[in-house]
């Protein structure tokens, strides 16, 4: 049978965990036993007894999880947990395989110990974005829930309230809710400020996703911007040029100057996060207007975005929350899990890791095997 271990995240401040007790009957079911090590998924409300009454054992120590797993499931490991991260790759043998958030594209000592590991390990974030995949497209999963919360930061901040009113003290005019990036985040934030009554209007450098953002009741901006093929692989924003990002925040500035809140979320797979608002833009808008900057953790797409900070210039409120999932841990480890879950699935047959390497899904998400980084695509931003 084998063995798949659920160690504590310790990351700062990660409250996830990488499976919760209600996905476990699925891996039980084809032979996966589940070792748990202890308060694993506490901070998310799931307590120990929960995971022992779907069928998990409880490890009195993280070096039992290690020793005795032959998979591990994490949620930030490897390049994603840099502090400590290294040390849980010590901890493992040859052979032994990892699934979790990895940060493939960085962190070059991670790569190399997971070379001389020989561990298997299986980075979330490669999954490819394909039809087949999208049950375990965990960075979807992850950027809805950023963009749901992104917005209830806004409204929090934001002196003004989100919806129109008519009251007897007269008409609370509706928030305007200016949404840069119309990928999984960006869809979500524009649901997300729609239910809570604002005006909102949204911006890609894809106009293919004009329609989607209309389609949720909000206003596509458009800018008479040169954007040729703007959609790099696997449905992401290509990196443009910085002529092209210089004409786009000339445009943009009518916009924000009119914007009470505006939540930026454009963000290039393995790149710093383009510059769209600059320190002139950010004087242009209105005195109490809110910036929530999603690409924070990536530099930020606003020029004096501090990552983790709340900055306060010329009256404007600029947010740079990092590792957003985190603060609803509940049903972000839900989510994730179930992602994690799927990917197992389909790697495990008959009680071991089975690799069929004409899948696309197994191919394309295997980042090391055998000492060697093994994705192509990693192996060429690496310059291996």
């Amino acid at each position: 049978m084998m063995i798949a271990g659920v160690p504590k995240e310790t990351f700062p401040g990660e409250t996830r965990v990488a499976q919760i007790p209600a996905g476990l009957t699925s891996l039980t079911k084809v032979g996966i036993e589940v070792l748990v090590e202890a308060g694993a998924g506490e901070a998310a409300g799931f307590p120990d007894a929960a995971y022992e009454e779907k069928g998990a054992r409880i490890a009195s120590s993280r070096e039992e999880v290690f020793q005795k797993s032959d998979i591990l499931l994490q949620v930030r490991a490897g390049g994603a947990n840099p502090d400590s991260g290294l040390d849980d790759l010590k901890r493992m043998r040859a052979g032994q395989a990892l699934i979790g958030f990895l940060e493939p594209y960085s962190a070059p000592d991670i790569v190399r110990e997971l070379n001389e590991r020989k561990v298997t390990s299986f980075a979330m974030e490669l999954v490819p974005r394909i039809t087949r995949a999208q049950s375990m497209d965990a960075l979807s999963s992850m950027a809805t829930v950023a963009g749901y919360q992104a917005v209830l930061m806004a409204a929090g901040t934001l002196p003004k309230m989100f919806p129109m009113m008519m009251t007897a003290a007269g008409t609370i005019v509706p928030a305007k809710v200016f949404v840069v990036g119309a990928g999984v985040a960006g869809l979500q934030a524009i649901a997300t400020a729609r239910r809570l009554g604002a005006v909102v209007s949204g911006y890609d450098v894809r106009p293919v996703v004009k329609e989607q953002v209309e389609s949720l009741g909000a206003k596509f901006v458009e800018m008479d911007l040169e954007t040729g093929d703007s959609e790099g692989g696997g449905g992401y924003a290509k990196e443009m040029g910085e002529e092209f990002y210089k004409k786009q925040r000339e445009m943009m500035i009518r916009v924000l100057s009119e914007s009470d809140v505006v939540i930026t979320t454009a963000a290039v797979p393995g790149k710093k996060a383009p510059t769209l608002i600059t320190w002139e833009m950010v004087q242009a808008m209105p005195p109490g207007s809110v910036i929530v900057d999603l690409a924070a953790e990536r530099g930020g797409n606003c020029e004096i975005t501090k990552p983790g900070e709340t900055v306060h210039e010329k009256g404007v409120t600029i947010l740079g929350p990092v590792n957003l999932p985190a603060t609803i841990p509940h049903h972000a480890s839900q989510m994730y899990a179930k992602n994690v879950s799927n990917l197992l699935l389909l790697l495990a047959k008959e009680g071991a890791l089975n690799l069929n390497m004409e899948d696309e899904v197994v191919r394309e998400t295997l980042f090391t095997r055998d000492g060697e980084v093994a994705n192509a695509r990693v192996r060429e931003i690496l310059s291996l």
